[in-house]
């Protein structure tokens, strides 16, 4: 990977949609050059695919929240993968220190946030925060 390589991915990041022709244009490079980097990014895995960025207040998800799971031995969340098949969860992250896991969730209400949380008391100790701010 060269600082062009990052160049591609600042930009497709940013947006998935881009066209050679507009990538070209914007890290200053041919097209067929743009495509052919591209390609060989796809067929080694660094890019795995194109997503769409999703207003989650705008399509109903007002509440979104980080919820640290402390969970009791095998009953952990992360050894259930229904859990990851529930609409409200967007992310589980396993991660280091006190706590086993964080999910990122979005629900449409305070009521449907809590049903979210009661959920996961079975699992173990959830402890949720609400983010002020994204950037």
């Amino acid at each position: 990977m060269d600082d062009m390589d990052w160049a591609l991915l600042r930009e497709l990041q940013a947006d998935a949609r881009l066209s050679f022709s507009e990538l070209s244009r914007r890290v200053h490079l041919s097209p067929p050059s743009v495509a052919e980097r591209v390609r060989r990014l796809e067929e080694a895995g660094i890019i795995t695919g194109y997503h769409a960025h999703v207003d989650l207040s705008r399509a109903g998800r007002t509440v979104v929240a980080l919820i640290r799971m402390s969970c009791y031995g095998a009953r952990c969340i992360l050894h259930d993968p229904a859990v990851a098949d529930w609409p409200e969860i967007l992310e589980i992250h396993r991660i280091t220190g006190d706590a086993c896991s964080v999910l990122k969730v979005a629900a449409g209400s305070i009521g449907a946030f809590e049903g979210v949380i009661d959920r996961l008391a079975p699992y173990g100790q959830p402890s949720s925060t609400c983010p002020l701010y994204t950037s």
